[in-house]
């Protein structure tokens, strides 16, 4: 129960006509192509019949939405995840109801409570693949959402900010950047990688130090994140992350290699993304 009375994490979705599109085009994609419930022995122009269903599919959704759904938002606060679960039960009712007034016309049906209670449980089977496929969206949205604001907000406070990572060896070069120019760190052996932004291109320099040391004469930055055990990255300049409590991808700046997030570290990850 604690579980269900928690506040749910995503915030409603303002791109209200493009996910009522996506919803509508899936259900004609099943419908057509994989032809289920016993949708294959109709004999009639099935890509026309498929394509009246997802339209009916698109405007439940886009009506239910910007209307009972945008109500219950704006007077029921905090939205929990009771809430979001009971609302997902009526969209699936009120397009159960749509395409079944939809079925017995087109179909010639009476309408009767058990055939509707039939088209329910249809409804349901392909609502748990939609609501899968909805959350995705709401969490990829959220997280874009959220490393766009970490990024605006901690690289404005740091424009001036600069940092030196010292070098070990006697006759080494110590390295100083700016740290929003720093994109991330990798252990190597006896070296640390820094990867960091040149005049607007990506370099890579060699430091004769330990990922550790180097950590430690950085950690009153709160945005260097060691990331794995291999590689610490600076959040500013995250620019996209992938993948669920296994384990992260990330990118930063225009830097095109894949840096991974290590599953102990993802709970610190989620931290600067909430």
């Amino acid at each position: 129960m604690s579980f269900l009375t928690r506040t749910y994490p995503f915030k409603q979705s303002k791109h209200l006509l493009k996910d009522s599109s996506i919803f509508g085009f899936i259900i004609w994609v099943i419908l057509y192509f994989l032809q289920p419930f016993e949708f294959c022995l109709y004999q009639g122009n099935k890509c026309f019949v498929a394509a009246l269903f997802g339209l009916i599919t698109f405007g439940c959704h886009a009506t239910y939405a910007a209307t009972i759904l945008k109500y219950l938002h704006q007077t029921i606060k905090p939205w929990r995840i009771w809430h979001e679960g009971v609302a997902i039960l009526g969209l699936i009712f009120i397009i159960a109801f749509g395409n079944f007034l939809l079925f017995s016309y087109l179909f010639h049906y009476t309408i009767t409570f058990s055939l509707f209670l039939l088209f329910l449980n249809w409804t349901i089977i392909i609502g748990i693949f939609l609501t899968t496929l909805s959350i995705g969206m709401q969490y990829n949205r959220t997280l874009r959402e959220r490393m766009e604001e970490l990024l605006r907000n901690t690289t404005k406070e740091q424009e001036e900010v600069s940092i030196t990572i010292h070098d070990t060896n006697v006759r080494g070069n110590d390295l100083s950047i700016a740290i929003n120019d720093l994109l991330y760190m990798e252990a190597q052996k006896n070296n640390v990688s820094v990867c960091f932004l040149k005049e607007g291109n990506v370099v890579a320099v060699d430091i004769h130090t330990t990922l550790t040391h180097a950590l430690e004469e950085l950690k009153e930055f709160e945005n260097i994140f060691q990331c794995h055990r291999s590689f610490a990255v600076n959040v500013n300049n995250i620019t996209s992350a992938r993948g669920n409590s296994n384990g992260y991808q990330l990118t930063l700046g225009n830097c095109t290699n894949i840096i991974p997030v290590s599953r102990r570290f993802v709970p610190k990850l989620k931290t600067y993304l909430t």
